[in-house]
C-alpha cells in the first residue's frame, strides 16, 4: 500500500539495502551486468559441451606395468585420455590415436610382448658365460613371441625353450624342447593349418629342434599341437582337409556347369572321394622270349676247328701184337675206288696219303637278351574311387496366359546333363566311378516373412536422429539464451546507460516545472500521482506506477524526494 506524507505527497515504504540497491541505476545495472555474464557463461559450457572430443580405445587388454607407463607417456604428449567402464582400454581422442600409437611405439610400447633380441644391446662387460647364455635365451624367446603374437587370432604368446648344454658324446646329446602358450581373443581360434604353421616357426628358429618336440597351448588348457599328430586311421588332419577340398572342388565345378543351364536354385551336387595316400616304389626286371635269330643282335660269335693227319703218331687199327708189326712190302693196286663213309671208322679216316683224317669244327654265337628294367614311384593323393550324386529340379514352363508350372526333363536333356557332369567330374568307369543323375521337384522353401523395420526403427536411423537432436536441442538452448535473455538484458543495460529521451510533459505540469515555483509542481504532480494511487489494488501496482513515473519524468521525481526529504526535516 502506498503511504501518505504529511503534506499528502506519495511515500514510499522504506526496503531492505540490497533491494534499495537493486532500486537504484547502478544497481539495476550492476545486476543485469551479472545477468549478461551467467548467460554468456551458459552459452559457453553449452558449447563447450557440444565440442566434447569423440574417444576412441588406443590399447586395450594391456597389463598395469605397461598401462602405467602408457598414460605417463600420454601425460607427456599433452594428450588427454579416460578409462573405459571395464577398465581394460584406455581411450583418447579419435583425431589423436594414429598418431599416439607411432609415437608409443617410437619409444617400445606396449611391451607385453617381452623383450627381444634388443637386450643383447646392454651387455655390460665382465658378464659370465652363463648370464650371456640366459640373456640370449630370453631374447630367442622374446622375439618368437613377438612373431606368434603377430598371428590375427594370437592376443598375446609366450615361448618357454629347454635348450640343453651340448655335448661331445653322441649318447649324451639332448634335443631341444619347446612350449608356446597362446592367448586368443575372445570368439577366435585356430585351425589346424595355422597351429602347423606355429609349430614349423618355432622349430626352424631354434637349432636342432623338432617339430615333434614343439608343445601348442592355448590359454583353456586345451592342447592345440596334437591335432598335428597322425591318427589311428592312419590320416592326418591335412589329409582330411585335402579330401574335403577335393570334394567340394568337383561340386563346384558340377553346380558351376548346370548353374546356366537349370538355374542357380535348381541343382544340388554331392561328392564322395575315394582318396589313395599310400607311397609305393615298384621295381622290375623283365626279360622276353627269344626272337628271331636273323633279326636279333649278336654280341659274341666263337669258331673252333682242329684237324689230324696219318703218321701224326696216332695209335690206329686193332690192338694188339700183329698190329703193332712193321708193314711189308706195298702190293696195292694201282687204282682203287674209295671206300664208303664210314668204313674206316668213325673219325672219317681217309685213305689217301697226305689226306687228313680227323677234322673238328666248334661254333659258338651269343645274342642280346630283351632286358627291360622299370621303377615306378607312385605319389600319394591319387584317387582310387569317385562316386558323385547330383539332384536337378523340374523345369520351369510358363504359358502364353502367364501361369508358372513345373515339368519333368525330357530324356535327351537328362543324357545332355549326364555327360556334362560326367566331363566336369572326370568320370572314369575303369576307376570304378559312379554317378546318378535324378531329376525331381524341389520342395518349397518356405521363406520367413520378415517385417521390414520402418525407417525411424532401424539402428542407423535411431543413431542419426539422436546426433541431429543433440545438435538441434543445444541451437535451440543456445538460441533461446541469446534472444529470450541476454539481448534484453543487454538492451536493458545500455537504455539505463544511455536513458532515451523523456516523453514530453502534460502543458500544466511542463508550465509548472519551467516556473520557479517547486510548491506548484509538487502539488500538481500530487494530483496527477494521486489518482493513480486511489486506482491501485497492490503495493506492486503503485511500485510499477512510481517506477514508470520516475522513467518517463525524472525530473519531477527528484523534485518530489527533494520535497519529502525538506518536509521530512
Amino acid at each position: 500500500m502506498a503511504i501518505e506524507g504529511e503534506d499528502g505527497a506519495l511515500a514510499l515504504p522504506r526496503q531492505p539495502a540490497l533491494v534499495a540497491f537493486a532500486q537504484t541505476t547502478a544497481g539495476r545495472n550492476f545486476f543485469l551486468m551479472l545477468g549478461v555474464a551467467a548467460v554468456i557463461a551458459v552459452m559457453a559450457v553449452i558449447y563447450l559441451w557440444s565440442q566434447q572430443p569423440d574417444y576412441r580405445v588406443l590399447f586395450s587388454n594391456y597389463s598395469d606395468r605397461d598401462g602405467g607407463a602408457i598414460t605417463a607417456a600420454l601425460q607427456q604428449m599433452n594428450v588427454p585420455y579416460k578409462f573405459s567402464e571395464g577398465g581394460n582400454a584406455i581411450l583418447v581422442p579419435a583425431d589423436k590415436v594414429h598418431d599416439a600409437r607411432l609415437k608409443l611405439a617410437s619409444q617400445g610400447l606396449p611391451k607385453a610382448s617381452g623383450v627381444g633380441f634388443e637386450l643383447m644391446e646392454n651387455q655390460k662387460m665382465g658378464v659370465s658365460q652363463f648370464y650371456e647364455q640366459v640373456n640370449f635365451q630370453r631374447a630367442l624367446e622374446g622375439e618368437l613371441a613377438r612373431s606368434i603374437g603377430a598371428v590375427g587370432a594370437v592376443a598375446a604368446a609366450r615361448v618357454h625353450l629347454a635348450l640343453p648344454k651340448p655335448s661331445v658324446f653322441v649318447r649324451d646329446q639332448q634335443k631341444p624342447t619347446a612350449s608356446v602358450l597362446l592367448n586368443l581373443h575372445p570368439g577366435r581360434g585356430l585351425d589346424q593349418q595355422q597351429v602347423s604353421a606355429i609349430v614349423h616357426l618355432v622349430a626352424s628358429s631354434v637349432p636342432d629342434l623338432p617339430t615333434k618336440n614343439v608343445t601348442v597351448v592355448d590359454q583353456n588348457g586345451n592342447l592345440l599341437s596334437e591335432v598335428g599328430k597322425i591318427g589311428n586311421n592312419g590320416l592326418d588332419p591335412s589329409q582330411l582337409k585335402y579330401v574335403q577340398e577335393y570334394q567340394q572342388n568337383i561340386v563346384k565345378r558340377i553346380e558351376s556347369i548346370l548353374t546356366p543351364i537349370v538355374g542357380a536354385a535348381n541343382v544340388r551336387a554331392e561328392a564322395s572321394a575315394d582318396i589313395d595316400f599310400s607311397q609305393s616304389e615298384q621295381a622290375a626286371e623283365i626279360y622276353k622270349p627269344n626272337q628271331n635269330p636273323e633279326v636279333a643282335a649278336v654280341r659274341s660269335q666263337q669258331t673252333r676247328e682242329s684237324q689230324s693227319r696219318d703218321g701224326s703218331g696216332n695209335a690206329s687199327g686193332v690192338p694188339g701184337a700183329l698190329s703193332n708189326q712193321p708193314p711189308g712190302n706195298a702190293s696195292a693196286p694201282l687204282s682203287q675206288q674209295p671206300a664208303a663213309n664210314g668204313a674206316n671208322g668213325a673219325n672219317g679216316t681217309q685213305t689217301a696219303a697226305g689226306t687228313p683224317t680227323n677234322v673238328q669244327k666248334d661254333s659258338t654265337v651269343n645274342y642280346e637278351v630283351d632286358k627291360t628294367v622299370r621303377y615306378v614311384q607312385q605319389p600319394m593323393g591319387g584317387v582310387k574311387r569317385l562316386s558323385v550324386a547330383v539332384v536337378v529340379n523340374f523345369k520351369k514352363d510358363v504359358d502364353k496366359a502367364g501361369k508358372v508350372s513345373f515339368k519333368p526333363l525330357s530324356e535327351a536333356e537328362k543324357n545332355q546333363l549326364t555327360d556334362l557332369v560326367k566331363e566336369a567330374m572326370g568320370f572314369n568307369k575303369e576307376r570304378g566311378d559312379s554317378l546318378n543323375v535324378v531329376n525331381s521337384p524341389f520342395a518349397g522353401m518356405e521363406k520367413e516373412a520378415v517385417e521390414e523395420l520402418p525407417i525411424w526403427k532401424r539402428p542407423e536411423s535411431i543413431q542419426m536422429a539422436m546426433a541431429a537432436g543433440r545438435y538441434l536441442l543445444i541451437a535451440g538452448v543456445l538460441a533461446y539464451l541469446f534472444f529470450g535473455v541476454l539481448r534484453p538484458t543487454v538492451r536493458r543495460v545500455f537504455d539505463g546507460v544511455f536513458p532515451k529521451p523523456a516523453a514530453p510533459e502534460s502543458s500544466e505540469t511542463a508550465k509548472a516545472l519551467e516556473g520557479e515555483d517547486d510548491e506548484a509542481a509538487v502539488v500538481q504532480l500530487s494530483h496527477e500521482v494521486e489518482p493513480m494511487g486511489q486506482k491501485a489494488r497492490s503495493y506492486e501496482d503503485n511500485l510499477e506506477a512510481a517506477r514508470q513515473l520516475a522513467r518517463n519524468d525524472p525530473k519531477v521525481v527528484a523534485n518530489i524526494v527533494k520535497t519529502w526529504v525538506s518536509g521530512n526535516e
